[in-house]
């Protein structure tokens, strides 16, 4: 995490302060998913390196179930994170790119498998993440998608990556607004757009609406995160048995911690 004083001053230097921290979407979403009281299994590839290592261990020590590929070099992300709170990723997926075929029995008893657009925009990744879906569909278990990066969509191709939901026909498409308008078509279930401090908009597939408030905040140091704390409490929520708007109210919750803990 790059905290810049102020607007990269190109050919020179801007000050900054500089954290390191266990990161990764999927990740972000399980460790949320976990403290919000869920159990949780993370399914991934990390290198066979000592950052790996440590990025196990920190999702174990969230209470996560981590069944990892253990091969290459570890991926990162430089986040340049702007006064205000915007951020910017600058990704080096390194091993989590290559994840391969799952073993069928990491997705023993699954009831709801989230995945992101990062997982499946590429190869071998996007095949392995496919596959598991149609497992954990097939076995009774729901699915979730989060549409997590316009570059990574548009790189893929907007009308592919619609195609690739209809087939995929996840109960949830998760997105913020710029995400959303990413999409070439709406997707066949509910799709959840969050758009910073305004509502979260839940658009059934019949076309109904319902609005839900975000709470004011006040000043915010880093937004990363936040989206993956909302996808966790809404998850968790709706295999707690709650309406969609509770999930959704949860999900609202779960972000403003995520973004009550920035920058720290």
């Amino acid at each position: 995490m790059i905290h810049a004083a102020g607007p990269p001053a190109r050919g020179t230097d801007t000050q900054a302060r500089i954290d390191r921290r266990r990161g990764g979407s999927a990740a972000n979403v399980a460790a949320a998913a976990a403290r919000a009281g869920g159990a949780v299994r993370f399914i991934g590839r990390v290198g066979a390196d000592a950052l790996g290592d440590v990025l196990v261990g920190a999702l174990v020590a969230d209470g996560v179930d981590v069944r990892v590929q253990r091969a290459g070099r570890t991926g990162a992300v430089a986040v340049l994170v702007e006064p205000g709170g915007e951020r910017t990723m600058l990704p080096d997926r390194g091993a989590a790119a290559e994840l391969e075929a799952i073993d069928p029995a990491w997705l023993t008893d699954v009831g709801w498998l989230h995945l992101t657009a990062y997982s499946l925009c590429g190869e071998p990744a996007g095949s392995a993440s496919i596959d598991a879906a149609g497992r954990v569909r097939g076995a009774g278990g729901r699915v979730s998608v989060d549409v997590s990066s316009v570059t990574v969509v548009e790189a893929f191709g907007r009308s592919r990556f619609t195609d690739l939901l209809d087939r995929l026909e996840p109960d949830v498409v998760f997105a913020n607004a710029v995400e959303a308008g990413a999409l070439a078509a709406p997707p066949r279930g509910l799709l959840v757009v969050k758009d910073g401090p305004r509502p979260v908009v839940i658009t059934h597939p019949d076309g109904r609406t319902i609005e839900v408030d975000v709470p004011a905040l006040g000043a915010v140091a880093d937004t990363t995160g936040a989206g993956d704390a909302f996808a966790a409490g809404f998850v968790v929520a709706m295999l707690a048995g709650s309406s969609v708007e509770l999930a959704a109210r949860s999900g609202v919750a779960s972000a403003a911690r995520a973004l009550d803990r920035a920058g720290e």
